[in-house]
């Protein structure tokens, strides 16, 4: 019943569309902080579904089947951004187990030990003594940490205000945050060198999404050009193979990155480009600013009803 009703509203062929799933991070376990991030067991039973229950293709193949128009029914691809060490070490061998392709948006300059922003606020928010702590010094207001709930506030209040600062801002803030919270910060939450290569080695698909995942809007055309250019460059260092596929880095379509960044990932040697816009693709999208869906169900059953109605509704639009 289920192949039945996904091939009535996903079919194969001219009327195919495409799912393309985004995540960032596999967790060990459950985080009440990172509530909204995947844990490996969750993870491995949506996975197992897309096995059962969909026609799993990597992503370059999907791209150019859709635009020839020969998806098959059910047509899905999983991709994860910003090169997070778990998506090596916990998803990796998920994904292998079940056969299943992915490909992995990485950006490069975090992948020797470094940290992005966002992770900067949570562990600097994480680590720090229950307390009431004023910063607005650094423009971030009032805050009491004690519980998770309390200190996943602060964190989405913090990023919230930082997201589109200038990077040279963000990192100072980041480093003032974490001394003013007496918090260390991590230095293997993203994946090195190594680990991005033997991704590579074991059959999945390498993506750019920048240097240093800046929002693209707020650069001038010669700083938006070399963080395209330069993670390429990087990637196809690291795999030895050329790398064609493109993540939007905050991925909103008019607010992150506009026609511009768009014709530069093209002229950079890219054929195909995700954004982070809800929806399905189907014949009729830009290839270089295709949707993306971020999974956010708790039951496998209701992640594979999720994704048909998706594609329903993508047809009503």
């Amino acid at each position: 019943m289920f192949h039945f009703i996904g091939n009535l509203i996903s079919p194969a062929g001219e009327r195919g569309k495409l799912s393309v799933l985004i995540y960032h991070r596999v967790l060990a376990a459950p985080d009440s902080i990172l509530y909204d991030e995947i844990d490996a067991t969750r993870f491995e039973l949506c996975m197992e579904l897309l096995a059962a229950e969909f026609n799993v293709l990597p992503l370059g193949e999907a791209c150019s089947r859709l635009v020839g128009g020969t998806l098959p029914a059910r047509a899905v691809c999983i991709t994860f951004d910003d090169g997070y060490s778990d998506n090596e070490q916990i998803a990796l061998p998920i994904l292998r187990r079940l056969g299943l392709p992915a490909t992995f948006f990485v950006a490069t300059g975090f992948s020797n030990g470094g940290i992005m922003f966002n992770d900067g606020v949570i562990e600097a928010v994480r680590h720090s003594a229950e307390g009431t702590y004023d910063l607005s010094a650094l423009g971030f207001g009032k805050y009491t940490f004690g519980d998770s709930a309390s200190r996943r506030a602060a964190i989405d209040a913090i990023i919230g205000r930082l997201k589109y600062r200038p990077l040279s801002e963000r990192g100072a803030l980041i480093e003032r945050l974490a001394t003013t919270l007496r918090s260390t910060l991590p230095t293997n939450l993203m994946m090195s060198p190594e680990q991005i290569k033997h991704l590579h080695d074991e059959g999945m698909e390498i993506g750019g999404h920048t240097i240093n995942h800046p929002i693209l809007c707020l650069l001038d055309e010669r700083e938006a050009r070399a963080e395209i250019a330069g993670g390429k460059r990087r990637l196809e260092e690291i795999t030895g193979t050329p790398v064609t596929l493109f993540a939007y880095p905050n991925g909103k379509p008019g607010q992150d990155y506009g026609p511009r960044d768009v014709e530069l990932v093209r002229k950079a040697g890219f054929v195909a480009a995700m954004s982070t816009m809800a929806g399905i693709a189907d014949r009729a999208s830009d290839v270089f600013q295709l949707p993306r869906a971020t999974p956010w169900d708790r039951t496998p059953s209701r992640f594979g009803a999720r994704l048909l109605v998706n594609c329903v509704r993508s047809a009503l639009v």
